[in-house]
């Protein structure tokens, strides 16, 4: 059963009680990633993620560390185009102490100079592991090429000449405008029973910032082709599909469409492209939901001459799928695999604590194990025959990371 709470300042407290477990985990989650940035402090959102961890008034970034390490527990944060989050598993005896630490964090980070340099040195270093990752890049590029302009086009690390600018009061003013108490949610689950809310109320439920920014503006989807030259093994592309915004009443028709697609191993890009041609080691398509849009992806890698084979390929593999709709086996198995998944992130404390914390921060609602099956179950061929001509016949954007950095001929 999930508990909801909102304190007075408007911070909101979902707890979920497991009384099989014996650990407990704590997510700080704040609706704030990098399409919340303007091109002059791109970064700045993952970067401040990495601050929390140098240190407070009353601890260095070693205490930090050790503070979590000392009674077995677990400490880490991510940052996406949408939200952040600062998240602690520990065993229940030690919920107490985790929520106290994560706090000090949130409300005590010094942002010192030195710390800032030498962070700075190392989302450096991963900026340049990424640039190193070319499967990696092209999702990026994908971005670019959809969102353009937008922010939701931005890399999530920002870049290196944004990243020199920024001082401990751009971290300070920009949590301000983005750290609102409206804007955070605390979400628990785990051996804890709901007067473990008042703890945290304790800790986040007074506190005071500016008010919240302006509404992000709504993206327009853009058709458009993006390639990048790269000495590279291998030819990395990607297409890109106007998909359906978080909480959409076809988001489970979206999912069974996709697991069938490229999801899993059984699936038709995965048996076609890697099982039958043998074209590539990675194939495989996935779904990303934003407050107000989404879009679906299609990768595939391979060697530079087999490009135009793999492009031919997956649209022909798309073709059939329009033309011919999905089979009653196919739809079956995909409503299984849903079910298997979900049922096995509910032995999880931390997958439930994440669930519930994105579900409050995006939906502000959260459906019952019972109205997810149901829903799950209420798919029908039909639904997701339909969503695939809808999306698949209109233009996709194309992103591609290859050695001479040439679009496949198709696309030409």
């Amino acid at each position: 059963m999930i508990k909801k709470y909102t304190c007075n300042n408007g911070v909101r407290i979902v707890l979920e009680n497991i009384p099989t477990v014996r650990s407990v985990a704590i997510g700080v989650w704040i609706g704030t990633g990098s399409r919340n940035e303007i091109p002059e402090n791109n970064g700045v959102s993952h970067f401040l993620e990495h601050m929390f961890f140098k240190g407070t008034n009353t601890r260095s970034a070693r205490e930090i560390a050790e503070s979590f390490d000392s009674i077995g527990g677990q400490v880490n944060a991510f940052t996406s185009k949408e939200y952040t989050c600062y998240y602690a598993k520990v065993l229940d005896e030690h919920a107490n102490y985790a929520l106290e630490v994560l706090a000090d964090m949130f409300f005590n980070s010094t942002f010192d100079e030195e710390e800032l340099k030498k962070e700075k040195n190392v989302v450096y270093e991963e900026i340049k592991m990424y640039e190193d990752t070319p499967d990696d890049i092209v999702h990026d590029l994908l971005s670019r090429a959809a969102y353009k302009e937008h922010a939701l086009g931005y890399p999530i690390l920002g870049t290196e000449e944004t990243l020199s600018t920024f001082n401990g009061d751009t971290l300070r003013n920009y949590m301000k405008e983005t750290y609102t108490p409206e804007n955070v949610v605390v979400s628990i689950a785990g051996n804890i029973d709901e007067r473990f809310i008042k703890v945290v109320e304790q800790y986040f439920g007074s506190y005071e910032t500016g008010k919240s920014q302006e509404e992000t503006t709504v993206p327009s989807f853009h058709a458009e082709r993006l390639a990048r030259k790269k000495e590279t093994e291998q030819a990395h592309l990607c297409l890109g599909y106007n998909g359906l915004p978080v909480g959409h009443e076809k988001i489970y028709s979206l999912i069974v469409l996709n697991n069938i697609l490229g999801g899993s191993m059984s699936s038709r890009l995965f048996q076609e492209v890697r099982e039958q041609r043998g074209l590539a080691y990675s194939v495989y398509s996935y779904h990303s939901s934003f407050k107000d849009n989404g879009m679906l992806t299609i990768y595939g890698g391979t060697g530079s001459q087999q490009l135009n084979l793999l492009y031919e390929t997956i649209q022909q593999t798309l073709t059939t799928l329009m033309d011919k709709g999905i089979t009653s086996k196919e739809l079956a198995n995909s409503k299984e695999q849903m079910k298997g998944s979900l049922m096995l992130s509910l032995e999880s404390t931390n997958s439930r604590m994440s669930r519930n914390g994105k579900n409050e921060l995006l939906l502000r609602r959260h459906r019952s194990l019972d109205e997810i099956l149901q829903l799950v179950n209420g798919v029908s061929e039909d639904s997701v025959n339909q969503l695939a001509r809808t999306i698949f016949s209109s233009e996709p954007c194309v992103s591609l990371v290859s050695p001479d950095g040439k679009l496949p001929d198709m696309l030409q």
